[in-house]
């Protein structure tokens, strides 16, 4: 017993316009097309499958029975992933990529991670993503070896050759710990009263930067992998450290954590850069997300701290 024909993009068309519209008129007029040109390429298809998928003899209108109901869904599918691929083929005759690769810093707030990319979703639907998210010299390496076509870093490279950099703002860093700590029970902790107590410290994944240290003041430090484990030590009472304010401003506001008061020094902004490498420039899509960055900055973005004052100093190594 041979097994059913193979269907055309036209008819598995018209089968979507009959059923979506209701009858064989509605869809013809949807199509451009005949009533009997378009009755003609049902009967077709419904004989290549060797299946009834209207009762067009009980209804004035055409139903779609059980098994035609389940090839609609099937069809319908199938056409979505044609439209999908056409404006795929589409944009890279265009010049737009097919898939973007960006690698983000750890200390980028999430809010404006999330407004870049769901503007980006919606602007380049054909356009894949894939994602990244690390810290310090991490994000400079996935760049240089081409494992990602931008950056979203820290300052830490800025003079490293071969890169291009645009400033993209920055994020506030506050000193931070848990109410219980000796620190932040003192109003009038001196500079060098931070070197007596635990520093938790993002370390650097990457041979970049090993060995150098940002933002370090104490003698005692433990050293971390990701933000996350930082965030979760410094909620439990281990150590001190520098963190992003959006990342615990509700631990703030809710007395989970401290900004710890040192004359002269309450906190300092961490500056973005996006990066590229000057010899493989972004495609479209990737200078769009580029330009998203940007804008945010220039404009009014969530979880961005208003401009410091006269009496806090911007950071371009960062605190981490």
């Amino acid at each position: 017993m041979s097994g059913p024909g193979m269907p055309t993009l036209d008819q598995m068309s018209v089968l979507l316009a009959i059923a979506d519209t209701g009858s064989l008129a509605a869809a013809a007029r949807r199509l451009g097309r005949a009533p009997s040109v378009v009755s003609y390429a049902l009967d077709n298809l419904e004989n290549q499958l060797g299946l009834s998928l209207f009762e067009r003899v009980t209804t004035r209108h055409p139903k779609l029975t059980k098994r035609g109901e389940a090839v609609v869904a099937d069809v319908r599918a199938v056409l979505e992933r044609v439209d999908a691929l056409r404006a795929r083929v589409k944009g890279m005759l265009d010049g737009l990529e097919a898939e973007v690769a960006l690698v983000v810093d750890v200390m980028l707030p999430t809010e404006r991670l999330v407004d870049a990319l769901q503007a980006f979703r919606l602007q380049f639907p054909a356009v894949r993503l894939r994602l990244y998210v690390e810290a310090l010299g991490a994000i400079t390496e996935l760049v240089t070896q081409g494992r990602s076509i931008v950056g979203i870093s820290g300052t830490v490279h800025s003079g490293l050759e071969g890169l291009e950099h645009i400033p993209i703002g920055g994020v506030w860093m506050l000193p931070v710990a848990a109410p219980s700590h000796p620190l932040s029970e003192n109003d009038a902790n001196r500079r060098g009263d931070l070197k007596d107590h635990i520093q938790l410290v993002l370390t650097d994944r990457s041979p970049l930067t090993a060995g150098q240290d940002f933002g370090v003041q104490s003698d005692k430090t433990w050293r971390l992998a990701d933000l996350d484990s930082k965030h979760a030590l410094l909620l439990a009472g281990i150590g001190w450290g520098n963190m992003p304010e959006p990342v615990v401003r509700e631990d703030l506001a809710n007395g989970r954590l401290v900004a710890l008061k040192i004359p002269g020094w309450l906190g300092a902004e961490y500056t973005f850069q996006a990066i590229y490498r000057t010899t493989v420039p972004p495609g479209p899509a990737a200078s769009w997300l580029i330009e998203r960055f940007a804008s945010q900055d220039r404009g009014s973005t969530p979880g961005k701290r208003p401009r410091a004052k006269k009496t806090l100093r911007k950071q371009t190594c960062g605190l981490v």
